[in-house]
Formats: structure tokens, C-alpha cells, sequence
């Protein structure tokens, strides 16, 4: 099975981007001697749907191109930035405008993070993307580690790390207002999209790929296939070749706050049951445990996940009120907290116990993102602040930690998970889903 290591003899061969790379090695231009005043050259690749956010949160920076596969779906950004030049090929808007690009926003399907990234970091260009980070946990690792190596600034878009909830949530831990934490749960109404999808068939039609859409290119990497409006333009998130799922879509926001407050590592063991799978896409519903274990003085930690409208067994401490069809409960042996799905806010349960504690809650000591802005955070680390947050370093982990659930769906078996050597080991099949075969022709 191929890895996704790029290396530069690989990615000068397959991509139009070689001619880019060779004529202007890496740089850090942004991050030599650049006023945190100056305005930042971005390009922004996927500006349609989830897109449209972030180039409307790079308005105050100087945008240099938007690429897009799809014409229609991009259409309000382009008619709000008539003035920006358009690419349907990322790999010849970094080839013609290399030199004119400090950073590069992506939001695309899931597939295509990887190759766009490592295109844009063998550049020497910071890198914002979607969550989650990668497609598959190889890919996680590799981005974590030429973005360390080229010492870029790097972020994915998980909102809730830069909140005050997910500080708020380490400052009481670390104060011990919640005592030890041994269970936490956390639920989803995902998928709201089509899961346990069986292979289209086109024997009595066959759709017309429309004018405005580059299919070829939305492939990418993923195996040729037909055209079929049933993945556009947003139910690919169901098919395993594009996207990962209710738990790839909302685990890096709902898990986020967990992973971070309680310094949890990777997991041990990740057990899941599930209903309606395929080979092609995602089940229709999954009950996920992980395992996760001690660190230092902190005792180990299970963490169940509920999606397809799953729900928990309510803690007692939950007071009757209608339970929102996205949360997280923690469970401590001191206080119980009910968090938003991106951390934004977190309450101890019940609220009248929330209302008594309040006084003796721990002050604000951890640093604060101003308004909470992610997009903002990472601007200013590519401008030579600190970094981001939510950095390639830290979101490796995490997607990683994410992903490993759907090894376990898809591997119909309990896993038990070597970090170190990235492989499953108790059940060698299941190691085939730590990584992908690529189509040629995209530098991986």
C-alpha cells in the first residue's frame, strides 16, 4: 500500500507545482521581519459552502487568488471579490502565483486536504484547513511533521479551541472544582446526510457532469468514477472516499475540549458497534468507546461516542431538561459539566449547583483569543506571533485520535493502538484504514 510521504523528487514529477518549487525554495518571508500591521497575501482554495467563511474572514488581508472546482458553488464569493483571479486547478494557482502567496486557506472535501497542504507547505506557505486535518491518520502525521520542519504556521478550523469554554474547562479541572474525571459522553444528531450508501447504480442513467463543475479535479486523488450528483455538494461527507463521517465531521470540535483539558494521549483501545455500514460509506449510527489511559497523576478515562441521534444514559445530576441534539457530559467525581458542541459554553449540572459554585470559581489564568477568533489567531502567527492553537501539532493528535474510531467501524473489530508505531495490533487487517492508495497525478 502506497504511504503518503511526499518527497520532493515525487512532488517535482507529479505536479505542476515542481516548477514553482524549484524556482523559489522555502522562505519564511512572512515570518521574517514582517509588521504585525502588514497585510498577509492569501490564497483561498474551496470558497463555496464552509469556503465563504473563510475568505470572508480574510477581508482585512490582501486576497491574491480564489480556486474553486465548482463554478456554481463558488458564485456569491466570486460576484462579492470580482477583482480576485479565479483558478479551477490549485496546483496551477500555486505554479503561476507562488511568489505572490504568504498563506494558503483550504477548504475542500476531506480527500483533498492532504495533497493541497503538503503542495502549499512544499512552498513554504502557512496553511490553514478545514477539520478535519487529513483524510486518514498517515496523513495527520505527515502534515505535523513538514509543517514542524518548515517551522509554518498552521491551523484547523476548530472554532471552539480558540473559546473561553475550553479554557474555562481547564482552569476548573486544574483548580479540581471537578475532582478526578474518569467518563466523559458526548453525542450528535450526524449524519444528516446520506450513510450506509450502496454503490450507485448508473445501468439506466447516467448524469451529465455539468459545465460548471470540474469533476476531474473534485476527484483528485480519489479512484476515477462516474459523475453522480448523489456525492455533491454535500453528502460526499457519507462515502469513505471523500469524507469520514459523523465522527470526522464534529469529533474534532465535540472531542476538542476533553483532549485538551485533561492532556489526554492517544488511546489505548477503541471499540465500536454500528448499524447499516457498507464498504463504500459510513453507518447510519455508531456507538464508539474509546480508552484512554493514565497520565502521570491523572487515572485513566473512557469516552463514548454517540452518533446517528444516539443518546447517553442522562447523569443524575441532569436536571429534566430537553437534551440538545449535540453536547458532551463530563463526568467528575466532584461535578458533572455540560458542554456546547465547540466548547463555546460550559455549565456545571444541575444549574442551581452552577449557581452556587460560581463564587468560588477559579479566576481567568490561561491566555484568551480576542473575540474568540480563530481565523484571527492564525493570521497573527503567520505574522510571527505565537502559535495558533489548534497548530498542526496539536490537531494531528487529535484528528488522529478522531479518526481511529472509524478504523474501528470499518474493522468491525475491537482495536487495541501502538501510537508509536502507528498500527493497530491486535487485528492487523484493520491497519489497511490507516492509510490510502492516491490516483496519480496530485504530487502524492
Amino acid at each position: 500500500m502506497k504511504t503518503p510521504a511526499l518527497s520532493r523528487r515525487t512532488f517535482l514529477k507529479t505536479t505542476s507545482v515542481g516548477s514553482a518549487a524549484l524556482a523559489f525554495p522555502y522562505v519564511m518571508r512572512s515570518q521574517q521581519g514582517q509588521s504585525p500591521n502588514s497585510k498577509l497575501n492569501v490564497a483561498c482554495i474551496g470558497v463555496g459552502g464552509r469556503g465563504a467563511a473563510a475568505v470572508s474572514a480574510m477581508k482585512g488581508e490582501n486576497m491574491v487568488a480564489f480556486c474553486d472546482v465548482d463554478d456554481v458553488r463558488a458564485a456569491r464569493t466570486f460576484s462579492q471579490f470580482p477583482q480576485v483571479p479565479r483558478f479551477r486547478d490549485y496546483r496551477q494557482l500555486l505554479d503561476k502565483l507562488s511568489k505572490s502567496i504568504d498563506a494558503v486557506t483550504i477548504s475542500t472535501p476531506d480527500h483533498m486536504h492532504y495533497p493541497i497542504a503538503m503542495a502549499a507547505m512544499a512552498l513554504g506557505k502557512h496553511v490553514f484547513v478545514e477539520k478535519p486535518m487529513s483524510h486518514t491518520i498517515a496523513e495527520a502525521r505527515t502534515m505535523a511533521k513538514v509543517a514542524r520542519e518548515k517551522k509554518l504556521a498552521t491551523q484547523m478550523g476548530n472554532q471552539g479551541h480558540a473559546s473561553d469554554g475550553m479554557r474555562l474547562l481547564k482552569e476548573w479541572f486544574q483548580a479540581g472544582v471537578l475532582g478526578e474525571v474518569r467518563e466523559i459522553h458526548t453525542w450528535t444528531d450526524r449524519p444528516i446526510w446520506p450513510q450506509g450508501v450502496k454503490a450507485i447504480d448508473h445501468s439506466k442513467l447516467m448524469p451529465v457532469v455539468p459545465d460548471s463543475l470540474s469533476w476531474d479535479l473534485w476527484l483528485g486523488v480519489a479512484a476515477q468514477r462516474e459523475f453522480d450528483p448523489a456525492y455533491l455538494p454535500f453528502n460526499w461527507r457519507g462515502f469513505w472516499d471523500f469524507g469520514t463521517g459523523a465522527l470526522g465531521d464534529m469529533g474534532c470540535h465535540m472531542m476538542d475540549g476533553g483532549f485538551w483539558a485533561f492532556d489526554l494521549t492517544a488511546p489505548t483501545s477503541i471499540e465500536a458497534v454500528s448499524s447499516k455500514q457498507t464498504a463504500l460509506s459510513g453507518p447510519t449510527a455508531s456507538v464508539v468507546t474509546y480508552q484512554f489511559p493514565a497520565r502521570g497523576n491523572l487515572p485513566p478515562l473512557k469516552w463514548v461516542w454517540y452518533d446517528g441521534s444516539m443518546e447517553p444514559v442522562l447523569p443524575p445530576e441532569f436536571d429534566g431538561q430537553k437534551l440538545p441534539e449535540n453536547g458532551t457530559f463530563i463526568i467528575g467525581s466532584k461535578a458533572t459539566v455540560s458542554a456546547h458542541p465547540n466548547y463555546f459554553t460550559i455549565r456545571i449540572i444541575p444549574e442551581t449547583k452552577m449557581q452556587a459554585i460560581a463564587p468560588s470559581l477559579p479566576p481567568k489564568t490561561l491566555p484568551r483569543v480576542p473575540a474568540g477568533d480563530h481565523f484571527a489567531e492564525w493570521v497573527t502567527a503567520c505574522k510571527g506571533g505565537i502559535a495558533a492553537g489548534a497548530n498542526f501539532e496539536y490537531s494531528s493528535r487529535l484528528t488522529e485520535m478522531v479518526l481511529l474510531s472509524n478504523v474501528a467501524v470499518r474493522a468491525r473489530h475491537r482495536i487495541e493502538w501502538d501510537s508509536a508505531a502507528m498500527k493497530v495490533t491486535n487485528y492487523p487487517a484493520a491497519n489497511e484504514f490507516i492509510t490510502k492508495q492516491y490516483r496519480g497525478g496530485f504530487g502524492v
